[in-house]
């Protein structure tokens, strides 16, 4: 119970001032209708069909080509996406994307995000207490050595799974909600061909020129920007981009 309420408050703090600090690190300028207009038309565009607030409006001044959307609820949510992206795809690609980010406002996907992360770092609290308990508490004067030994093992293999498995949960839920916020964004522009022909861009673009992201922001992203570097698929934020152009092309509206 004890790592639970303290993981939940964590987790509860980083869900409260979510956009203030990931905008802060990709150092994201709000933009105005009169700066971007096609952009910030795109958004209000999207947000009247999805029937949500109008976001606020960000550019990442970095070439390499992504975009993610933050804020705890769609009263305070924002997207955001890099100069890179913008000179990357056409404007229905564009549009593509920012619906699925959209999509993930509508789905309130950073409450779930943080819910999941609470309840995964309880578990991974309990699997570190397990560890100091196998270390200092295995077994006592009172108890033969068999069912110290016996005690000590247990705890061990908490210590190890535990915090693994949490992790696999985490990663799924976060590949399940991509595919949904792919088929909601599509299903506010009537069509899933502009954010398929955006993802096979991006997928391609990430190789050659990947975002410098921070590791625990990476799942906010539409594309891996760590997909340079070698991860194993159960550990992915991301579903694969062949997954998801496939079930793109397979919506009908």
């Amino acid at each position: 119970m004890f790592a639970f309420i303290f993981s939940l408050i964590m987790n509860l703090g980083v869900y409260w001032f979510s956009d203030k600090l990931v905008l802060a690190m990709y150092r994201a300028q709000p933009v105005t209708e009169a700066q971007a207009p096609a952009l910030y038309n795109m958004a209000r565009e999207i947000s009247q069909a999805a029937r949500i607030p109008m976001p606020k409006v960000y550019i990442i001044p970095q070439s390499a080509a992504n975009a993610f959307a933050t804020g705890r609820n769609p009263s305070h949510a924002a997207v955001a996406v890099t100069e890179g992206i913008m000179n990357l795809l056409s404007e229905e690609e564009l549009k593509g994307v920012l619906a699925h980010e959209l999509g993930h406002v509508k789905n309130r996907d950073i409450l779930i995000g943080s819910i999941v992360a609470a309840v995964a770092g309880a578990i991974m609290m309990l699997a570190d207490m397990a560890r100091w308990a196998a270390m200092f508490g295995g077994y006592s004067r009172d108890r033969n050595r068999n069912e110290g030994g016996a005690n000590i093992i247990s705890l061990l293999a908490i210590a190890i799974l535990a915090p693994i498995a949490a992790l696999l949960v985490q990663m799924a839920i976060s590949r399940s909600r991509e595919y949904l916020a792919d088929e909601t964004g599509a299903k506010f522009i009537r069509t899933g061909a502009p954010l398929a022909g955006a993802l096979r861009k991006l997928e391609a673009q990430a190789k050659r020129s990947p975002l410098q992201a921070n590791p625990q922001s990476a799942h906010m992203f539409i594309v891996n920007p760590l997909s340079g570097q070698t991860l194993l698929t159960l550990f992915s934020t991301h579903p694969p981009i062949k997954n998801r152009v496939e079930r793109l092309e397979r919506l009908s509206f």
